[in-house]
């Protein structure tokens, strides 16, 4: 049973389509933002604050060595899990890894409310969104057996599009 891990940017759709491809292929869902927060009782709102960024990407590292270890599960993965050379590794290297590529004008189409990422909480949540997108998508790249553009498509639609070439693949 091999694993699937999930990589985009934040309003790609990672958990919502995590959970339907988890459903479709009847393996375990997880999503590491979640993971997390169950191990510390605190959100990653709160991680941030406290933390700072830096103590939620050590939080995260230790995470994903350890949720890679599992078989057949799908992943949720946070947007900036791809900033560190071990993450990406860990992923590429135990499962597919599917960049769910979306536009910035669609992120902020579906972060404009959303006031758990911390990274938006700023009067320039576009500006964030390009300098991100310009740092993290050559690395979603660079990992990626697969890249399945989301914008203007629903998520059952990406589902498919995802077992359809799941199917293709040798295991």
């Amino acid at each position: 049973m091999r694993n699937v891990f999930l990589v985009g940017p934040m309003g790609a759709g990672k958990s919502t389509i995590g959970r339907l491809l988890a459903k479709e292929l009847r393996y375990p869902f997880k999503d590491s933002d979640r993971e997390i927060e169950a191990r510390t009782g605190a959100d990653i709102p709160w991680i941030f604050d406290v933390e700072g960024e830096e103590g939620f990407r050590q939080r995260e590292e230790a995470m994903i060595a350890e949720l890679v270890q599992e078989q057949g599960i799908v992943l949720a993965t946070g947007g900036g899990v791809v900033m560190r050379e071990a993450n990406r590794r860990a992923l590429a290297d135990n499962g597919l890894v599917v960049y769910l590529r979306t536009s910035v004008e669609q992120q902020l189409q579906r972060t404009a409310k959303d006031r758990q990422r911390p990274l938006l909480q700023t009067a320039d949540p576009e500006k964030v969104l390009r300098e991100l997108m310009a740092r993290r998508d050559p690395l979603y790249r660079e990992i990626a057996h697969l890249i399945i553009d989301t914008d203007q498509r629903g998520p059952k639609v990406v589902v498919s599009t995802i077992v359809a070439q799941l199917t293709q693949e040798p295991n």
